[in-house]
């Protein structure tokens, strides 16, 4: 069969052998030819402009993410994720950059943006109800607005990926896209979490992890799409490229301080011990001589002495402990708005009031030295420490 040399077989053509036909399929990182990736190109371009479709999955993604992070559940973040749309937006802006098109990226980047204000705003509607009730401790929120090496590891796959088999004409992108989805929209919705609830460490930590894992992901995503044979015409085309990448970098280094970019883990504070006061006795021995001549001529000496301890009140500690999760939370009032949030190991100064329930269960009035803050917590959150007197000589 003889065709014209502006022509090619397609790889699934049936009168190609066996063998050329899997090794065309299993063949996901190949080069495309010229009539391929222009298809691929107007295919992709198509499904990376802003819809309606995409805008509302993303709102129901973001909805399920937040109820996860407000009950502290992982299984509702990866339903969350599960929920959300293909990811083609971040594909098209990773496209964008292979090309160094300025109009493929700004469209693409419009939309995806868009459709993570929608999860950032679900995230903050989630945060503001956790101010309303007793719900979980936020150990699920406070890891995702850490940045953690195997995450980057997970997501440079998943933007390779989703931007092959997108590009590849009849393959499914859908487990790629996932993880792109749970990479970008979990961290975004704890960001709105923690601006919502008034949680620390969660705004803007959340907010910058999703810049970081957007711009590694397009890298990757670039990376993959130049190998296959996207590229810039011109030498001027890789301006849009080296931008990106140094705005990456940019923000990583920000993010985690020019000496804490190997092992740091971030978002969550580190855990400062508090010195424990100690009640000290300390003697005032006074020995005072007194000599009283007599008429005999014969002194007296009469010592007296007299020991005065001077002691204060000894303050009764306790330790935030909680097993199944990292901390917990100070609140104005028995099961009343939250003021903040304590890890486990903070020491808390017992209040002399006695205990009261509410919510079916007790709070005990504690105050925070360190920040000098009074509120209520939990009575079994706490584990209370004697101290032991430390005389002085």
């Amino acid at each position: 069969m003889n065709l014209p040399p502006s022509e090619t077989l397609p790889d699934d053509d049936p009168q190609l052998p066996a063998a050329r036909r899997r090794q065309a399929q299993r063949n996901l990182f190949g080069p495309l030819s010229v009539d391929e990736r222009s298809q691929a190109l107007e295919d992709v371009a198509r499904r990376a402009a802003p819809n309606f479709d995409f805008f509302l999955y993303s709102l129901f993604s973001g909805a399920v993410i937040g109820s996860g992070l407000l009950f502290d559940s992982p299984y509702l973040l990866l339903l969350g994720a599960l929920i959300a749309p293909l990811m083609a937006p971040a594909v098209g802006v990773a496209l964008g950059t292979a090309l160094g098109s300025s109009r493929h990226f700004i469209r693409s980047m419009v939309g995806l943006l868009a459709g993570s204000f929608l999860v950032l705003a679900a995230g903050i509607l989630a945060g503001l109800l956790g101010q309303a009730g007793t719900f979980g401790q936020a150990a699920q929120a406070h890891s995702h607005a850490q940045l953690q090496w195997p995450a980057l590891l997970v997501l440079a796959a998943a933007g390779s990926l989703t931007a092959a088999t997108l590009i590849r004409a009849g393959r499914n992108p859908s487990v790629p896209s996932l993880l792109l989805a749970y990479g970008l929209y979990v961290p975004l919705a704890t960001a709105g979490f923690g601006l919502g609830s008034g949680l620390p460490h969660l705004w803007p930590d959340g907010l910058v992890l999703f810049a970081i894992h957007l711009a590694w992901a397009t890298l990757c995503g670039a990376i993959t799409l130049a190998i296959i044979g996207f590229r810039p015409p011109t030498l001027f085309g890789y301006s849009l490229s080296v931008a990106v990448l140094l705005a990456g970098v940019l923000v990583f280094i920000g993010f985690t301080g020019a000496g804490a970019v190997l092992g740091a883990r971030l978002g969550l504070p580190t855990l400062t011990p508090s010195p424990t006061p100690t009640a000290s006795v300390t003697p005032t021995p006074s020995r005072t001589p007194t000599l009283s001549p007599s008429a005999t001529s014969s002194p007296t000496l009469t010592p007296t002495a007299s020991l005065t301890p001077s002691a204060t009140p000894t303050p009764i500690l306790a330790l935030i402990f909680v097993e199944e999760s990292s901390g917990a939370r100070l609140r104005s009032e028995p099961a009343g708005l939250v003021i903040t949030s304590l890890l486990n190991g903070y020491v808390v100064e017992l209040l002399p009031e006695p205990p009261q329930e509410a919510g079916g269960q007790l709070w005990v009035h504690v105050f925070l030295p360190e920040r000098n803050e009074i509120g209520w917590i939990l009575q079994n959150l706490l584990v209370t420490v004697t101290p032991r007197p430390t005389p002085t000589p």
